[in-house]
């Protein structure tokens, strides 16, 4: 896990860095506006150092444990790219027909969290498939910051569509049982509420601080929800009021938890932005919402 957590840092910082992890600021931007908050010894480069992801720290199941077989699947998408790639993780010597869980990631494409993400339902007894929506730009790079930077070239109806293939891909999966629930983080959570609004199929969706849809296709929603969201995540959290009101109006399914004192990304094991407890408890209540909903 990360050595730092959110308490070594100003507040300020972890503002700036939520900005430059959503495109709002330049990395030059941050650094230069993060510099007034450092200290002796300490430089801007090594505050955003630090606030980078550490994937090898954190990862929980290898690629190699036994308990699971991973591969990497490309799927047609007709109206999205045409081609998509994602991550398969799957339980080994499953017998019988298994419950799917789609895993969407947030805006660096398919990095190793998200693979890791995958293995960890795979071990819990679920299919999981991550795609890549970078894939149709060359793939997940290898390097947070690029990747970043490629993500607004995506043409994001063509994104959304090759997310809507993967769905559908695995309901029709030959070991799968036909149910689908998809969870996802911050632009994944919005793909998460997006994909509950298009397909009346989905049977759950789990989306971890993510971006709202209209009310008006809010009511279109059949799946169960399980809406997660951080307490100091004022840029997302100001969407839930209206949405909320538009699932009551639609006798919607959903539960939804606030998680207090913790920031946007709590669940990243992989940053300082990581919460211990908070993700724990948000993780086993995601399991055991999707074995409640997709057996």
């Amino acid at each position: 896990m990360t050595h730092k957590t959110v308490k070594d840092f100003h507040p300020a910082v972890m503002g700036l860095f939520d900005k430059f992890v959503h495109g709002d600021i330049s990395r030059r931007d941050f650094l230069n506006q993060a510099a007034q908050y450092t200290m002796a010894g300490v430089t801007a480069s090594s505050l955003l150092a630090a606030l980078t992801p550490q994937f090898a720290e954190a990862k929980q199941i290898d690629e190699a444990d036994p308990r699971i077989k991973t591969e990497y699947l490309e799927i047609d998408s007709p109206k999205g790219y045409g081609k998509l790639r994602g991550y398969l993780a799957s339980p080994a010597g499953a017998k019988g027909k298994l419950p799917t869980v789609l895993v969407v990631h947030e805006n660096r494409g398919l990095n190793p969290h998200i693979e890791d993400i995958a293995r960890r339902l795979a071990v819990d007894g679920f299919i999981a498939f991550a795609p890549d929506a970078l894939f149709p730009l060359g793939g997940y790079p290898g390097d947070e910051d690029k990747a970043r930077e490629l993500f607004p070239k995506l043409d994001q109806a063509k994104t959304r569509e090759d997310f809507i293939a993967a769905a559908t891909a695995l309901k029709a999966l030959p070991q799968g049982n036909g149910k689908v629930g998809v969870v996802g983080f911050c632009y994944g959570g919005g793909i998460a509420n997006f994909l509950a609004t298009r397909l009346p199929e989905l049977a759950a969706a789990v989306p971890f601080y993510g971006g709202q849809p209209t009310e008006e296709d809010a009511a279109n929603i059949k799946a169960a929800l399980l809406i997660q969201y951080a307490g100091q995540d004022e840029r997302v959290n100001a969407g839930w009021p209206k949405y909320e009101a538009a699932l009551k109006a639609a006798k919607v399914n959903y539960q939804a938890y606030i998680y207090p004192n913790v920031q946007h990304g709590f669940n990243n094991d992989t940053t300082p932005r990581f919460d211990a407890e908070a993700a724990k408890l948000a993780w086993s209540r995601t399991v055991a919402f999707f074995r409640q909903h997709l057996a």
